[in-house]
């Protein structure tokens, strides 16, 4: 059975009656759960209500890319909206949060600031509820560890334990992927490292420890490699393609020959590390 740790189900690409469809369509290769990160206070009931629906797992955060039109009173919401549900055990974690140094416009100074300030009052929210993140990551590593170092000092002068959680879609280098996972962060990898010309993404899925490595499509989004259409392509008016959980057991081959090993000593190191990243989801695994 095959966990899906990052997957955007309530993304516009689909119907109501679509997501459904795109659901059963991974059930029926094996994605037994899916968790479903929000990006922004319209869309948390939404993601709630969906992985109630289709028994998946949800998290409750306001992504970097949605920090432009966020307001302190969105904060003070996540707030109340984790304490009102934190008995739900559907809900298994703060995210999707980070911070996102790739598009120009959010490295203006003020942006990246607000980024900044957005990202670590979610990190502190989510130590007071006791839940991981799930965290973005462009362009931001060293930044996004600089976070958790503060983090973990104010855990401690607090009397808290530190958290871990997700670095989605990693693409840093091999120091900073070490320094996530001596932080207890698993590294989600997918559709990107199923690209021949991403070296060093394949480096890392094929030379971390194993129990670094979680896997996700991050559907629609990050197309593996066979649905991907170049960009001169698509000015020529072909569409691109579309990412489903469905293809997670596509990318796991990927990922498992880099390692050298099968699909379903994959799945269970996959399960394994998705349930010590995200402690909440091994209640929901299917048969528990």
């Amino acid at each position: 059975m095959w966990i899906d740790t990052h997957c955007h189900l309530d993304a516009p690409e689909w119907t109501p009656d679509q997501r459904a469809q795109v659901r059963q369509a991974a059930r029926q290769v094996g994605v037994g759960l899916c968790v479903i990160p929000a990006v922004e206070r319209a869309n948390w009931a939404a993601v709630r209500e969906l992985a109630h629906q289709q028994q998946d797992a949800y998290a409750l955060g306001i992504h970097p890319l949605y920090v432009p039109q966020a307001t302190e009173a969105d904060l003070a919401a996540l707030e109340a909206e984790l304490l009102h549900h934190q008995h739900d055990p559907r809900l298994v974690a703060v995210g999707e949060i980070g911070l996102d140094f790739f598009v120009p416009e959010l490295c203006e100074p003020t942006l990246r600031a607000k980024q900044l300030h957005f990202y670590k009052a979610q990190l502190r929210l989510a130590q007071r509820m006791g839940l991981p993140v799930i965290v973005h990551v462009r362009k931001s590593a060293d930044a996004l560890l600089q976070g958790l170092r503060e983090l973990h000092r104010w855990a401690h002068d607090t009397g808290r334990s530190p958290i871990g959680g997700i670095a989605h879609a990693f693409n840093g280098s091999e120091a900073q992927a070490l320094a996530f996972v001596q932080r207890g962060f698993a590294l989600g990898f997918g559709g990107a490292c199923t690209f021949e010309s991403a070296h060093q993404l394949r480096r890392l899925a094929s030379s971390l420890p194993a129990s670094a490595l979680v896997l996700e499509t991050d559907s629609p989004d990050i197309p593996p490699q066979w649905l991907y259409v170049p960009a001169e392509q698509r000015r020529a008016g072909v569409p691109q393609g579309i990412n489903t959980p469905a293809q997670l057991p596509a990318i796991a081959q990927v990922v498992a020959g880099l390692r050298h090993i099968t699909p379903q000593e994959l799945a269970r190191i996959n399960r394994a590390n998705a349930c010590r990243a995200l402690p909440k989801l091994a209640a929901l695994l299917p048969g528990e």
